[in-house]
């Protein structure tokens, strides 16, 4: 990989570790749901007027934009929301790929290697080390929360590869319409109007940081680095490298808000990382790569 190329790929992961944190800031102020339509709004807007629909049917954008903003993102900030800590929160999704390793098993026939079950045995048992150590019902909801966020992520992934789209920036720009509106119904019918009357006075600067790192660093900048690096290297060569969004998630958590795992919780975490790593080198799917050749 060119030292460029590789800079970028650093630069991303550490983006999208450090937006853990970020969004934690966004959150001391505005509602979870409330927080997720707004950042899929400025991600859509004023931008689709700009930017060319990919070529992919429309069924594919609307699912896409429903998974990743609202099975995917609103999971994730309202579980930070109920107590996970940025940091776990960064090194948990990233299981999805032991779930998309499992959509391959139920419905393509898919057969698993001893590092791929090994990975996802030590996974699962780091995932209930980590829910079982975790203290009071609503922080166990919240990482509850962010594992089914993993498993959105996973289903996102399959769209992405099944839809044969190649415009990736333009993807998640058109996709991005489709979330603010079912978060603003499930916020109201939740919360009722109080989140939105309460809005402007929470706009302050800290919270407009917040938003616009998640819009335009983590959601426009991000995305488009990444799909610059599939679009030069092997999938294969590029997915491990997102080993390094945990890592970043939970020294920018430390480093920005003070928030360290606790002593009970770092075995977990390194077996989560340990299992990690040992799926890391088959993260190019037989039956995902059937799709798209």
């Amino acid at each position: 990989m060119q030292k460029k190329h590789l800079v970028l790929a650093i630069l991303v992961t550490a983006v999208w570790g450090v937006n853990f944190p970020v969004t934690k800031l966004g959150l001391a102020g505005i509602d979870p749901l409330l927080l997720t339509a707004l950042r899929f709004a400025l991600a859509a807007l004023p931008w689709v007027f700009f930017v060319k629909r990919p070529q992919v049917a429309f069924r594919w954008l609307a699912a896409y934009g429903l998974i990743f903003g609202v099975a995917m993102w609103a999971l994730i900030n309202q579980g930070i929301a109920w107590g996970v800590p940025p940091g776990t929160a960064s090194l948990l999704i990233q299981c999805s790929a032991f779930f998309t390793l499992g959509w391959g098993v139920i419905f393509f026939g898919e057969r698993l290697g001893r590092l791929q079950v090994l990975g996802a045995v030590l996974a699962a048992a780091g995932l209930l080390g980590i829910v079982l150590s975790s203290a009071g019902d609503a922080s166990r909801a919240g990482l509850a929360l962010v594992i089914g966020s993993a498993m959105a992520w996973s289903v996102g992934n399959v769209i992405i590869k099944v839809s044969k789209v190649r415009e990736i920036f333009a993807f998640v720009v058109w996709a991005s319409l489709f979330p603010p509106i079912p978060l603003m119904l499930l916020t109201w019918l939740l919360h009722g109007s109080a989140p939105f009357s309460a809005l402007p006075s929470q706009l302050n600067a800290l919270t407009l940081f917040s938003l616009a790192f998640q819009v335009y660093a983590a959601t426009h900048f991000s995305y488009w680095g990444w799909n610059l690096l599939l679009r030069e290297y092997p999938v294969s060569r590029v997915a491990p490298l997102s080993l390094l969004i945990p890592l970043f998630g939970l020294f920018s958590s430390m480093a920005i808000l003070g928030q360290y795992p606790r002593h009970a919780d770092w075995p977990w975490i390194l077996l989560v990382l340990v299992a990690i790593v040992l799926g890391a080198g088959h993260l190019q799917f037989g039956w995902l790569r059937r799709r798209v050749v």
